[in-house]
Order: C-alpha cells, then sequence, then structure tokens
C-alpha cells in the first residue's frame, strides 16, 4: 500500500508550528468537504484533526503514475484555495508526520521513508505535554534520534504508545484505519471569510464544494442531470441558482462552466455569507467506450454543454427543445418543452427481483415494521398511485429495508390505512 497525506497547517497559526493543535476558527464541514473531494482519486480516505490520508497505490496505473497523480492533486488545491502540506509514504502514520514536517517527501519503500523520518522534528508526534517536556529532557529532537535508542529502554522510559507508535510508522506493527463514510446524499456547505456583494465572485469559492461534489460521484459512480446553488445572506435569506444539464455530468471542470454563467447573470438581493450545495435524484454512470476515430462525439458533447451554458446565463425558458406528446394526430404528437429532462427518463429506485404474490401485512411496534425483529429503513420514501381508473386504487409509500440478518427487503406503508406496513418483496 501507499499512502498520501495532506496536512492543512492551522489557519490562524503564524509560521509552521506542527506541534499546535487544530485551529477552532476551521470550519466543521472544511474536513467533510476536502474527504469528498479525495474520493476523486480513492474510496479509501482517512480523516484525522488535521489531515487527510488517502491509499492511493491502486490508484496510481489509473493516473498515469505518482508524479501525474501528485501534480493533479497540487492543481485541485490550488484552484480550491486549500493550502495543504503533501507527503508520501508506505504507511499511514509516517505518512502523516512527513507531512507535518512540511518537506514533501516521497517515500514509495520502506528503506526511504525510514531514512526520511530519521531527519523530521520529534514535534511531528504531536506529544502530550508531559510526554513531550520528558523527551525535551533526555535531549531527543529528531525522530531519528528516538529510533537509535534500544526499544526495551525507550518503553521503560517514555512509554509502551511511544513505542508503538514508532512501530507502527516503520510498517513493523500492523496500522488499520478507519475509512471515511461518504454520505448517502451530497449536501455540503462552505462560510464565506467575508460579505460577498457580487456572485461571480462566488465562484471561486464554489469550486471547493463543486470539487467534493465531483469526488462524491466518483465513489458512487454517479453522474447527476440538475443541482442547486444555496447562497445565503443571512436571517435566513436564500438565493437559489438552480442548475441543469442536457446529459448526465460528474467532471468538476464540466460543472463548473456551467455554474460561471449562472453566476455572471445572477443578482444578489444582498451580500453573500455562505454557500450551499446540494444534488438530489443522482443516476447510476454508464460506461462509456472508446471511439475507434479521434474527436468522434465531441460535437455532441460540446452542443450540449453550450445548451447548459445559455441555459444557465439565459434562463431554462429561452432554451427550449421538442418533446414527444402522447397524442396519435401528427401535428399535436410534440410539443415545444424545456430542454432539461428530455433526454432520457429518470433512472427508478432499485426494484426486488422477488416480488411476493401478494403483500404480506407486518407486526408495528412503536411505529416500527418487524418482520423477526425489527427493522431497519435504509431508503425511501417512494409514492406509488396508481390504478384508480380500474378499481385497483394504490397509495403506497415504499422503502427499503433490512433485517437483522442484513436481508435487504422491499416493505411499503398503506396510506389509506394508517399505520399498515406490508411486505412486498426480496432483495437479497
Amino acid at each position: 500500500m501507499l499512502w498520501l497525506a495532506l496536512h492543512c497547517p492551522p489557519p490562524a497559526s503564524a509560521g509552521n508550528d506542527v506541534a499546535s493543535p487544530p485551529s477552532a476558527a476551521r470550519s466543521d464541514d472544511f474536513w467533510p468537504t476536502l474527504a469528498c473531494w479525495a474520493g476523486r482519486y480513492t474510496p479509501r480516505v482517512n480523516l484525522g484533526a488535521d489531515a487527510l490520508r488517502l491509499e492511493i497505490g491502486a490508484s496510481l496505473r489509473l493516473f498515469g503514475g505518482l508524479p501525474a497523480l501528485l501534480g493533479q492533486v497540487r492543481g485541485d488545491l490550488v484552484a480550491m484555495g486549500v493550502d495543504a502540506q503533501l507527503a508520501v509514504a508506505a504507511t499511514p502514520l509516517a505518512a502523516l508526520w512527513l507531512a507535518r514536517a512540511g518537506d514533501g517527501a516521497v517515500c514509495t519503500d520502506l528503506e526511504a521513508m525510514r531514512a526520511a523520518l530519521a531527519g523530521v522534528p520529534v514535534s511531528v508526534l504531536q506529544l502530550s505535554p508531559p510526554l513531550a517536556r520528558r523527551v525535551a529532557g533526555f535531549g531527543l529532537r529528531r525522530i531519528g534520534e528516538l529510533l537509535a535508542l534500544p526499544r526495551a529502554g525507550l518503553g521503560a522510559r517514555l512509554g509502551k504508545p511511544l513505542l508503538l507508535d514508532l512501530a507502527r510508522a516503520l510498517g513493523e506493527l500492523p496500522d488499520p484505519q478507519i475509512d471515511f463514510v461518504f454520505p448517502e446524499r451530497f449536501e455540503q456547505e462552505l462560510e464565506l471569510p467575508a460579505p460577498v456583494a457580487a456572485a461571480p465572485v462566488l465562484l471561486f469559492a464554489a469550486r471547493r464544494l463543486v470539487a467534493a461534489l465531483a469526488g462524491w460521484l466518483e465513489v458512487r459512480n454517479g453522474t447527476l442531470r440538475q443541482l442547486v446553488l444555496h447562497i445565503e445572506h443571512g436571517h435566513g435569506v436564500l438565493t437559489a441558482l438552480p442548475l441543469a444539464f442536457s446529459v448526465p455530468v460528474h467532471q468538476a471542470s464540466r460543472i463548473e462552466r456551467v455554474l460561471r454563467q449562472g453566476l455572471e447573470a445572477l443578482l444578489l438581493p444582498a451580500p453573500a455569507l455562505g454557500l450551499r450545495l446540494g444534488a438530489s435524484d443522482v443516476e447510476p454512470r454508464q460506461g462509456a467506450s472508446h471511439v475507434l476515430f479521434e474527436g468522434a462525439g465531441q460535437g455532441r458533447e460540446a452542443l450540449a454543454e453550450l445548451l447548459d451554458r445559455l441555459a444557465a446565463r439565459l434562463g431554462p425558458e429561452a432554451v427550449r427543445g421538442l418533446a414527444c406528446h402522447a397524442d396519435h394526430r401528427p401535428e399535436r404528437a410534440s410539443v415545444a418543452a424545456a430542454r432539461r429532462g428530455q433526454v432520457l427518463p429518470p433512472a427508478l429506485p432499485p426494484r426486488p427481483l422477488w416480488l411476493l404474490d401478494s403483500p404480506k401485512a407486518l407486526r408495528e411496534v412503536r411505529g416500527r415494521p418487524q418482520y423477526g425483529g425489527p427493522l431497519t429503513l435504509v431508503a425511501g420514501p417512494e409514492r406509488i398511485e396508481s390504478g384508480w381508473w380500474d378499481g385497483a386504487d394504490a397509495r403506497r409509500d415504499y422503502f427499503v429495508a433490512v433485517d437483522g440478518k442484513a436481508c435487504w427487503l422491499w416493505i411499503f406503508r398503506d396510506s389509506r390505512a394508517p399505520g399498515g406496513w406490508f411486505l412486498h418483496g426480496i432483495f437479497a
């Protein structure tokens, strides 16, 4: 494995005091937003108090090697306005310590990693104040000086936890990491450092949210056709900027170009204090085949992006297209309609392969459906209303649920019978 660590120095601190704790002035959404962005490079992201660690060993070939991957990471950080110190090492703890040191070390094997760690100051370990004083009292300033001492004596004088950390950093002991859990729905906020009166100026701040959205879509293997940027003005006042796309998109650059047009055409009723980006109706990404001739298909994509940018600048009603209409008369078989959402119908939520012949009633305890024990709802509701014309009227709210044996079920609540839960299908 190969780990990339991104250490962000405290924004309020001066100099390069790596022993300082993270500043409380940093927004609570900063690290989760950055973790979502990191999903562009790997689904294995570890979120710490002052750093982000990415397991990039399996991603090197995809991005054309380590130098190319690091170049893209640095470019993204500059575009997002994030000041970060990078380091690469064979263990997550060594990568973190090297990133805190700020030397930009890149160590792809244990020998080089050990040599790089030897020159790193002990302050990167962020020891407790009593332990840091004891280490300083022994005259130990660098990690190499710690490693040169006999392990037994080092543990007896400075404690076993320090000894274990050194062993994990050197790869002598396993160091399992807790992966960041990417949210089921994307909605991230960003507090602006100062009020902004002109909408186009918001593009620089919005880049961080767009990059986070693109990384989240990469992990989810999803695309979207629409999203909404909410601009907060304070006192509960919001300005909504909806964006629509002719074809499903997932690239940050494509989203950003359309967002730029929307912001340039927007007049703010009051200075902006914050941004919130939310995306719903995410569709599964369809695999793209390589084309035989270079440039084939690019014209269609360029036209779709042009229409998206025109709609963002002029308004959705200014760019219209033709849509099919359910009428046998040729002159009424098509109507002018809004362009967005006409290319493909939205993807349906998942359906179970095993559908029961007739729904089975479920017990309910304290408002919670039971099937061999309490069920946990993991998706839904999905409202289905139909059949009023043939006497089989159905008005149901469907949910995906999981039982105690990790079996996925399709259940619904009948709106005509309050409190009535039914099992209708089984996924696995």
